[in-house]
């Protein structure tokens, strides 16, 4: 998962040629995190199975994971701790997760080899070139981002991941009633998001406002302490009609 205060996501979706998401902004950060000798040899020996190299050509979902089922994106995930609990609460899913900071890599694939996990994949690249030529239109069952950076401050604003032309993009990729849950502890951003889902009209809000958070999404240990001091966790869930 794409912890509020421990990194910054990637950016996301790939943009059709009508509406190009702007490349000289970006929504992450670069990070010089220190990858552990644990997750150094988790890369070494199960990258080479679960990292899909980045290419500029749609991926057969089917080859991908040797079976038809329904795919789910998370976009910028961490340390992947979330990411692998999910995965192992529903095998009847597969997912791909898109981070570019190795640590994190590393980490979910230490997951992956202790958890005996075989519906999960990586692609360790800028999720907007991953969308635009890994990931075929109305292909995904859902999308996670959890967490993304606020960028609280005003001039940085510009640098958050939802924002009206990123959501157009992205439901291109969503297959019609997929979904879309965005999650974040940071009130101002959980407002603009509500503002910009609901704007858009290929989506429709699964609730009255902010939804419950989903029994498969598990609270992290910074939500769990935010909580206690009084913080408040936004969910959002919207699906494509």
């Amino acid at each position: 998962m794409a912890q509020e205060h421990e990194k910054t996501p990637n950016e996301a979706a790939a943009a059709p040629a009508r509406v190009e998401h702007p490349r000289t902004i970006r929504s992450y950060v670069m990070r010089a995190g220190r990858t552990t000798e644990g997750q150094a040899r988790a890369l070494a020996t199960l990258g080479p199975r679960f990292i899909l190299p980045y290419r500029e050509a749609p991926l057969d979902f089917a080859a991908v994971f040797g079976r038809q089922a329904p795919v789910i994106l998370e976009i910028g995930f961490g340390m992947g701790d979330a990411t692998a609990h999910i995965a192992a609460l529903q095998p009847q899913h597969d997912f791909i997760g898109c981070e570019v900071h190795e640590p994190g890599v590393g980490a979910l694939l230490k997951h992956i080899g202790e958890q005996g996990l075989t519906n999960l994949r990586i692609v360790q690249h800028d999720a907007v070139e991953v969308l635009q030529h890994m990931i075929p239109p109305a292909s995904l069952a859902g999308v996670h981002i959890f967490f993304p950076d606020p960028w609280h401050k005003k001039r940085h604003h510009k640098r958050r991941l939802i924002q009206p032309p990123f959501v157009a993009q992205l439901v291109t990729r969503l297959a019609p009633g997929g979904y879309l849950h965005c999650a974040t502890d940071w009130e101002p951003y959980a407002q603009q998001m509500l503002e910009v889902l609901s704007a858009c009209p290929e989506l429709q809000n699964t609730a009255a406002g902010f939804a419950p958070r989903p029994a498969y999404r598990p609270q992290t240990k910074f939500e769990k302490r935010g909580l206690r001091l009084g913080h408040g966790v936004w969910d959002l869930v919207f699906r494509r009609v």
